[in-house]
Protein backbone atom coordinates (compact mmCIF):
# COMPACT_ATOMS: atom_id res chain seq x y z
CA UNK A 1 0.00 0.00 0.00
CA UNK A 2 2.90 2.31 0.73
CA UNK A 3 4.31 1.89 -2.79
CA UNK A 4 0.96 2.68 -4.37
CA UNK A 5 0.63 5.79 -2.23
CA UNK A 6 4.10 7.02 -3.14
CA UNK A 7 3.45 6.31 -6.82
CA UNK A 8 0.21 8.30 -6.73
CA UNK A 9 1.92 11.06 -4.79
CA UNK A 10 4.85 11.55 -7.16
CA UNK A 11 3.80 10.40 -10.65
CA UNK A 12 1.01 12.96 -11.34
CA UNK A 13 3.31 15.85 -10.39
CA UNK A 14 6.07 14.54 -12.66
CA UNK A 15 3.63 14.15 -15.57
CA UNK A 16 2.22 17.64 -14.99
CA UNK A 17 5.71 19.15 -14.92
CA UNK A 18 6.61 17.25 -18.09
CA UNK A 19 3.58 18.63 -19.95
CA UNK A 20 4.28 22.14 -18.68
CA UNK A 21 7.97 22.17 -19.57
CA UNK A 22 7.40 20.58 -23.00
CA UNK A 23 4.96 23.38 -23.80
CA UNK A 24 7.37 25.97 -22.41
CA UNK A 25 10.09 24.69 -24.75
CA UNK A 26 7.72 25.11 -27.70
CA UNK A 27 6.81 28.63 -26.59
CA UNK A 28 10.45 29.56 -26.11
CA UNK A 29 11.36 28.32 -29.60
CA UNK A 30 8.44 30.23 -31.09
CA UNK A 31 9.37 33.50 -29.39
CA UNK A 32 13.05 33.04 -30.29
CA UNK A 33 12.03 32.76 -33.95
CA UNK A 34 10.09 36.05 -33.69
CA UNK A 35 6.60 34.55 -33.51
CA UNK A 36 3.72 34.70 -31.07
CA UNK A 37 2.33 31.64 -29.32
CA UNK A 38 -1.40 30.93 -29.55
CA UNK A 39 -2.09 29.19 -26.24
CA UNK A 40 -5.55 27.92 -27.18
CA UNK A 41 -4.48 26.36 -30.51
CA UNK A 42 -0.91 25.45 -29.39
CA UNK A 43 0.42 27.02 -32.57
CA UNK A 44 3.06 29.61 -33.43
CA UNK A 45 2.11 32.44 -35.79
CA UNK A 46 2.69 36.15 -36.33
CA UNK A 47 -0.40 37.54 -34.58
CA UNK A 48 -0.34 38.52 -30.92
CA UNK A 49 -2.49 36.33 -28.66
CA UNK A 50 -3.52 36.72 -25.01
CA UNK A 51 -1.93 34.51 -22.35
CA UNK A 52 -4.17 31.65 -21.20
CA UNK A 53 -2.79 29.68 -18.22
CA UNK A 54 -2.41 25.92 -18.32
CA UNK A 55 -5.05 25.58 -15.58
CA UNK A 56 -7.65 27.25 -17.83
CA UNK A 57 -6.69 25.22 -20.90
CA UNK A 58 -6.35 21.77 -19.31
CA UNK A 59 -8.32 21.80 -16.05
CA UNK A 60 -8.85 18.02 -15.99
CA UNK A 61 -5.10 17.38 -16.22
CA UNK A 62 -4.21 19.89 -13.50
CA UNK A 63 -7.07 19.19 -11.10
CA UNK A 64 -6.99 15.44 -11.68
CA UNK A 65 -3.26 15.32 -11.12
CA UNK A 66 -3.52 17.26 -7.89
CA UNK A 67 -6.40 15.09 -6.65
CA UNK A 68 -4.38 11.94 -7.39
CA UNK A 69 -1.42 13.42 -5.53
CA UNK A 70 -3.62 14.19 -2.51
CA UNK A 71 -5.02 10.66 -2.62
CA UNK A 72 -1.47 9.33 -2.81
CA UNK A 73 -0.52 11.40 0.23
CA UNK A 74 -3.44 9.99 2.22
CA UNK A 75 -2.63 6.42 1.17
CA UNK A 76 1.04 6.95 2.06
CA UNK A 77 0.15 8.34 5.51
CA UNK A 78 -2.24 5.45 6.10
CA UNK A 79 0.41 2.96 4.94
CA UNK A 80 3.02 4.44 7.27
CA UNK A 81 0.58 4.51 10.19
CA UNK A 82 -0.60 0.97 9.59
CA UNK A 83 2.96 -0.37 9.46
CA UNK A 84 3.62 0.83 13.05
CA UNK A 85 0.65 -1.04 14.48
Amino acid sequence: MLRLGLLLLILPAVILMGVFFYEQMQISDCVADGGHWDYLQAFCDQQAHPFVPLMARKPLLVNGGMLLSCLGLLITIFGLYRRRM
